[in-house]
């Protein structure tokens, strides 16, 4: 495996993950699962039980290709999409960039994806022994934006057990207004309408003002959200080293982790713990899985972390998890939560 991952980091990086999607794909179906099963990570929010708190974040699997896999290397949830109603190729490549001297990744993909029949088809088909959730979004050129966000939540909540409506994505021109005021409470309103009993989280950008994010946690708990995820890449840009470090588009991984710490403690306290929140941004060991538990989080998700500690990473972390929590003398995961 440390060869595939020399081998895989030396090719351009969309082609990479392509061959390593196809490859987890084929390895998922073969089998070997390499989850720790420790009841202490268990643990349950929106009415649905995790095996553990670790998630795969959307954006890593967008055509649901490699689920069975996924679960295989550890992860108590994966999260697959974005999905949008019609297939569409995203924005010109180059597309995706490794900051290797930053631990990051700049992305600019703009929903490249096959579109929700053929995805969720696959995600219906799919071995699972995990929670399965399903990011839906809008087509670049929908003329009805919150209509496709509909159709994505009726499509997905009959497979999901799970569905997130995507509103922060960077790289989709106009998206991330959706997050505001009266266009995200008319949005919650007709998703919820059609997902019947699957649990709806909402997923929104680390780039949000104080004022947007008061709006957004209101409108999240009046609008029956069963989760919140926070969040996405940013189009912020900290001090880089890295020669792609101008890249345009969303940067996520390391140099992320700053401002996701400081969005998840924003939100805990603009919910005052009403909804449960999913950390997501720079989580790539067990001890920062721990802290953003500490400070909030329910469940956390990993995506860039992947680039860099290839496939033992879910394992490690859930490792370090547990024995973080028995050190601390948490009998659970949900004992944890917003300890700090």
């Amino acid at each position: 495996m440390p060869d595939t991952m020399r081998l895989l980091r030396s090719l351009d990086p969309e082609r990479a993950h392509n061959i390593a999607i196809r490859l987890l794909s084929a390895w998922g179906a073969a089998g070997a699962p390499m989850r720790p099963r420790v009841p202490r990570l268990e643990t349950r929010i929106a009415g649905l039980t995790f095996a553990n708190p670790l998630g795969l974040a959307a954006g890593v699997d967008k055509d649901a290709r490699a689920i069975a896999g996924w679960f295989a290397l550890g992860f108590g949830a994966v999260e697959v999409g974005t999905l949008t109603p019609l297939p569409q190729p995203g924005n010109a490549r180059p597309r995706l960039f490794r900051l290797h001297e930053d631990a990051g990744v700049i992305n600019r993909f703009g929903f490249n994806n096959g579109g929700q029949a053929a995805g969720i088809a696959r995600a219906a088909a799919a071995k699972r022994v995990g929670v399965l959730g399903i990011n839906v979004g809008a087509n670049k050129d929908a003329a009805d934006r919150v209509a496709d966000y509909v159709a994505g939540v009726s499509a997905a909540a009959r497979v999901a057990d799970y569905v997130t409506i995507n509103v922060s994505s960077p790289n989709t021109p106009g998206l991330r207004v959706l997050q505001e005021g009266a266009a995200l409470r008319e949005l919650l309103a007709a998703a919820s309408a059609v997902k019947g009993a699957t649990p709806l989280f909402l997923k929104v950008a680390p780039d949000l003002s104080p004022t947007q994010i008061d709006d957004v946690a209101r409108a999240a708990i009046e609008g029956g959200v069963d989760a919140l995820i926070m969040g996405n890449t940013t189009v912020s840009r900290p001090a880089l080293k890295s020669r792609h470090k101008g890249e345009a588009g969303g940067l996520s991984g390391a140099p992320l982790r700053p401002l996701a710490r400081a969005r998840l403690a924003d939100f805990r306290r603009a919910t005052g713990g009403a909804l449960p929140l999913i950390a997501v941004g720079g989580v790539d060991t067990g001890a920062e899985a721990y802290a953003r538990i500490r400070a909030g989080a329910s469940l956390v998700q990993v995506y860039s972390a992947m680039v860099y500690g290839g496939p033992g990473l879910p394992a490690r972390i859930l490792r370090e998890l547990d024995a973080l929590l028995r050190r601390d003398g948490f009998a659970r995961v949900a004992d944890a939560v917003g300890a700090a």
